[in-house]
């Protein structure tokens, strides 16, 4: 009986559709693409808002043949282009095109492929070769990057939170020991370290009393208007999880301290002066500390300590878990994780 040998097509598209990360989603496309097609770069454009106007992040994925490392930091917001400045990729866009070809002024030849969650382009692939392909070759390429456009929507509805559309606790416990490790094992303190992650819990402050007095359809908006306003406070490649309840995690990424103290007082500010429908004024509590140093249960315990400090003094206020331990404010709690594991 003759064996027979699954295609290399067939190979790359069950490896691709094994993950149950973006990120390592992204790069198996990516590797499967170098090696049916070849390609000199690859780069992934993220879309954002900056100040309503729409930006595109660029992120190397792949350079002369090779694979870039996923941790590398992100462009800063304001160094990113507007989206108006890609004529061809926004004229391609409005026709809805799932496929735009361009070539730049060295001859560089560019294949755009837009990726699109619920009717939302949110990304696109961009595809960077010194030759054109031909359409047998962009066949290939349009039908994997079709298979990656469907499991990443299937993967993102397995990670977000149904009522806020913020990213769950799940997607939390799977993503976090790696940002963690970020910043770690150089051994330098956050204020050492010039820009470093931060992870913070926020706490909506006498919550119960909103659902008490107004019911759950107004506390539901509450939390509704909070997720809002928590996407619009801080920047596009931080991320912002809903623990469940009133409760709302942030992981800021490359921060200064004091920048990482002003960003989180401006999203408490913008909460406090938001006039929310029927139920009026709300306010929240932060606690927040490096999340580069230490064990994950270790660094949600420490931001959980300040956030408790933040509620027993009045609420409405940020608070910096680090600080606190210096000024004698708080002590430090034992963390028995020898027999916890969280991820």
């Amino acid at each position: 009986m003759t064996q027979t040998h699954p295609s290399p097509i067939l190979q790359h598209l069950v490896e691709i559709t094994g993950h149950r990360d973006h990120t390592r989603l992204e790069y198996s496309v990516i590797s499967a693409l170098r090696h049916l097609v070849g390609m000199r770069e690859v780069r992934k454009l993220e879309f954002f808002l900056l100040k309503d106007v729409t930006h595109v992040r660029p992120q190397l994925l792949l350079i002369d043949g090779e694979m870039v490392s996923p941790d590398q930091p992100p462009v800063p917001d304001h160094q990113c282009r507007p989206l108006a400045t890609y004529t061809d990729l926004v004229h391609g866009l409005e026709q809805r095109s799932n496929s735009i070809r361009h070539t730049d002024g060295e001859g560089i030849y560019k294949l755009w492929l837009p990726v699109r969650l619920e009717d939302r382009i949110v990304a696109c692939l961009e595809i960077a070769n010194d030759s054109d392909y031909s359409q047998q070759t962009l066949d290939v390429i349009n039908g994997i990057v079709e298979v990656y456009r469907n499991y990443q929507s299937l993967l993102d509805y397995s990670e977000r939170d149904a009522l806020t559309g913020l990213f769950n606790r799940k997607t939390f416990d799977e993503q976090f020991s790696r940002h963690a490790r970020d910043n770690g094992g150089n051994g330098r303190t956050q204020e050492d370290n010039p820009e470093a992650h931060w992870l913070a819990v926020v706490d909506i402050d006498h919550f119960k009393q909103v659902n008490d007095r107004f019911g759950h359809v107004y506390g539901d908006e509450v939390l509704i208007l909070v997720a809002n306003l928590l996407k619009s406070s801080f920047r596009s490649h931080d991320r912002i999880f809903r623990f469940g309840g009133e409760e709302f995690v942030v992981l800021l990424r490359q921060a200064t301290l004091e920048q990482a103290r002003h960003i989180f007082n401006r999203f408490r500010t913008n909460i406090e002066q938001f006039s929310f429908p029927q139920v009026g004024r709300v306010t929240v509590s932060v606690g927040f500390t490096g999340a580069g140093q230490g064990a994950p249960v270790e660094i949600m315990g420490h931001a959980d300590q300040a956030l408790y400090h933040a509620k027993d003094n009045g609420r409405n206020q940020v608070c910096y878990y680090e600080e606190l331990m210096k000024g004698g404010q708080l002590q430090a709690a034992d963390v028995a994780h020898d027999d916890v594991e969280l991820f």
